[in-house]
């Protein structure tokens, strides 16, 4: 009895110790445009790979392209990373992805995949100087040919997805050396990585084999909060934030109490100066937008006719076109032209409110009693008691002696008395 319960604790450590030691593949999926969110994920992906020594650790990248900086920060991670990193196309790699796919210790494409076109440009299409764009191509060629040089791919083919902007299909790119694998999907890229690249050297030195064939396959999601920085870190998100901010803010001050707007309009603020400096926007296109700001508002207290207004509208389209200038991003033409339209309309709807409101006759206390009929109390003779809005008043006829309950207009207030003429007929 004694031996067959040794032998059973024996088979469930056993099993218990294969599957502890059993491989993993983790895989980190980035989509979208590459900024400081996506390089703190994929970070947190391959740490998370090093710390339970899995067998590899695979980007599934699709992306048109990103910041410089976000970039530099994902590259240098990858090719100091424990563990081995392999980058798999599915179904875009542009621009910064074309980096981050050939820094990988593996390169893969997925079937209708492409890669390349890796030229720098500025935000929106704006011009920049043949200087700075010579500068800006040649740093970035050397650094893709320092790269392919590291993990022995074509040099050349690499260079000119910088250069020429050229782009490659998956099946290209294999027959150039830019990637290693052609696969279908995860399942097939992990069995060839075993049978058909079996190891790769690490940054420190050491030879690791690729024991991904039989691999269990371990997702790693972006978190809540992660998703949500995402989501704001994009372009026209930023845009549409920072104007509703701007218009938050100038509702509560068109109209003082209201409270709501203002709250939304600072949470905007907020969230939009995050997204802002994630996508490193242009300090100059974000104090225009802030001049408009201050035009649009200088407008509601000293009216000129319509002149700060305008002054606020092109303020706000310049800033608009210029705000993402010298980065990789830009807003929606259609967007700004939206928004532009919108705010300004807006802020015309409360400029007109406050006209109005310091137009209109007052309706509280004295001046309100101004052009009020009253009712007359006793005889005014040329003085004596009136009644109107609900209280009796002194007052003086200006004219002639008027007997009471007739209906008198109160023509002028002075302290407590009032000072009254006939109602025409």
């Amino acid at each position: 009895m004694r031996r067959i319960l040794f032998l059973f604790l024996f088979l469930l450590l056993t099993l218990r110790g294969a599957e502890a030691y059993a491989p993993q593949v983790d895989v980190v999926r980035v989509k979208g445009v590459v900024n400081p969110v996506l390089a703190d994920y994929i970070n947190r992906g391959i740490t998370y790979a090093e710390q339970h020594n899995a067998a590899a650790c695979i980007i599934e990248l699709d992306t048109p392209g990103g910041l410089l900086s976000s970039t530099e920060e994902i590259v240098n991670r990858i090719l100091a990373a424990k563990v081995p990193v392999v980058v798999y196309v599915s179904p875009w790699a542009g621009s910064a992805g074309t980096f981050i796919t050939i820094a990988a210790h593996v390169a893969a494409m997925a079937p209708g995949s492409r890669i390349g076109a890796a030229h720098p440009v500025p935000g929106g299409g704006e011009e920049i100087s043949e200087t700075m764009e010579k500068k800006i191509t040649e740093d970035a060629a050397a650094w893709i040919r320092s790269i392919a040089e590291m993990r022995g791919r074509n040099i050349e083919a690499a260079e000119k997805t910088v250069r020429e902007a050229a782009s490659y299909t998956a099946q290209e790119a294999l027959e150039l050396n830019l990637i290693d694998l052609y696969a279908d999907n995860l399942e097939q890229l992990c069995t060839k990585l075993e049978e058909e690249i079996g190891e790769v050297k690490l940054a420190d030195g050491r030879v690791v084999p690729l024991n991904t064939k039989n691999a269990a396959i371990n997702y790693i999601e972006l978190s809540a909060i992660e998703r949500f920085l995402l989501g704001i870190s994009h372009p026209n998100i930023a845009y549409i934030l920072l104007s509703l901010a701007m218009l938050g803010i100038m509702i509560e001050l068109g109209n003082p109490g209201l409270i709501l707007p203002g709250v939304v309009g600072a949470i905007c603020l907020l969230l939009a100066i995050y997204s802002l400096d994630m996508l490193e926007a242009n300090l100059a296109g974000i104090l225009l937008i802030v001049l408009a700001l201050v035009l649009f508002i200088a407008e509601v207290f000293t009216p000129t006719f319509g002149l700060l207004t305008a002054g606020g509208a092109a303020s706000l389209t310049l800033g608009s076109l210029i705000l993402f200038s010298g980065t990789p991003f830009g807003v929606d033409w259609w967007l700004i032209a939206t928004m532009v339209v919108f705010v300004t309309g807006i802020f015309a709807l409360i400029i007109t409110a406050v006209i109005r409101g310091q137009r209109r006759q007052a309706v509280t206390g004295q001046e309100g009693l101004m052009g009020k009929v009253a009712v007359v109390q006793t005889e005014l003779d040329p003085s004596g008691i009136v009644f109107v809005e609900g209280e009796r008043w002194k007052a003086t006829a200006g004219s002639g002696k008027i007997e009471p309950g007739e209906e008198v207009i109160v023509t002028k207030v002075d302290g407590l008395k009032l000072w009254v003429t006939r109602k025409s007929n």
